[in-house]
């Protein structure tokens, strides 16, 4: 699996990488690991779903980063039988959608709020508040 960070999940990392709050290196790299599956967690992958050449269900291959990743994965495997790429949907994304990514790129940088753009209002007396009941955010703010 090919990854490319992305800024804000270098920032994340290197945050804990630089917080004195740990006072011993398992701590750390513990909360390194938790913060990087939760970054994984924010990504939508690519599988590779296999059928036996007699219509069987076959061998499937995830995640990939890149639909290019997977195609060049199945192209190197000699399985028989047909392929077809499917992708996966970040359930990191999901939740975040409904309760908030606070921080996170594309999400509402309020100290208090995290939604997605789209949950925010587009209607004149309310344009740019969070329209989850329970979010105090008043404005988008990107």
């Amino acid at each position: 699996m090919r990854l490319t960070p992305r800024r804000e999940e270098v920032e994340a990392v290197k945050a804990l990488l630089e917080s004195p709050d740990f006072s011993s290196a398992d701590q750390m790299a513990k909360a390194v690991i938790k913060e990087v599956a939760e970054i994984l967690q924010m990504r939508d992958w690519v599988a590779l779903v296999h059928t036996w050449a007699g219509g069987h269900r076959g061998l499937n291959f995830a995640p990939f980063g890149t639909e290019a990743e997977a195609q060049s994965f199945a192209t190197k495997m000699a399985f028989g039988g047909t392929g077809r790429l499917v992708r996966l949907s970040s359930p990191g994304v999901m939740l975040a959608n409904t309760s908030g990514k606070k921080g996170w790129k594309g999400y509402c940088l309020h100290p208090e709020c995290g939604h997605a753009p789209f949950a925010h209002s587009a209607a004149s007396a309310a344009r740019g508040a969070c329209q989850i009941p329970t979010c105090p955010c008043d404005r988008f703010r990107k």
